[in-house]
């Protein structure tokens, strides 16, 4: 089974990196083919970006995803722009302070979480990336928890990795929770 994925969010939320932790995570600790493609706006820090990763049994032919299956969105312009493009029934992962979604589609499974909120308790707002990778492998089980871990640990700086775990950690936990 093939499954696209489209990251979503503003430069400086760790959309991109996000989206590269799931594709190693499923191509190099899962045995899964993946692909990873970019799209940052002009300026860095602030504009629009997302990230599409394409996790599948078998090798992928071709690199873009039109109408993703999953969506993550971290931002409210993200929410609103990718959205309308996701499948009639993905799963939609949102950043619950930051998004508020109109126009789900019925057969869509949103899913939220206070990524921000959780990753400030750890003293670390920039993980709130982390936090939604936790959450993405509790939720869609589209790769392990083990290799969602190994990929943060090969994927952030070292000093950084014991934060990057925690809020691993805390995404999952949250994760594990509402889909149990």
């Amino acid at each position: 089974m093939t499954t696209g994925i489209k990251f979503s969010g503003f430069g400086g939320q760790g959309v991109i990196l996000a989206g590269m932790i799931v594709g190693r995570a499923a191509s190099i600790y899962d045995n899964k083919y993946a692909v990873h493609t970019q799209v940052i706006g002009p300026e860095a820090r602030g504009s629009a970006c997302s990230a599409s990763v394409i996790i599948s049994g078998e090798k992928i032919l071709f690199p873009y995803v039109p109408k993703p299956d999953i969506l993550m969105a971290l931002s409210q312009e993200a929410g609103a722009r990718f959205l309308p493009t996701a499948t009639d029934n993905a799963t939609v992962l949102i950043e619950e302070d930051l998004v508020k979604l109109k126009d789900v589609k019925p057969g869509m499974k949103v899913y939220a979480i206070p990524a921000t909120r959780l990753a400030e308790e750890l003293g670390s707002k920039v993980s709130l990336n982390v936090v939604m990778i936790g959450f993405f492998a509790a939720v869609t089980k589209l790769i392990s928890y083990d290799a969602a871990k190994a990929a943060v640990k090969d994927s952030v700086p070292s000093h950084t990795e014991a934060v990057n775990i925690a809020a691993l950690d805390r995404g999952y936990e949250y994760g594990k929770k509402l889909v149990s």
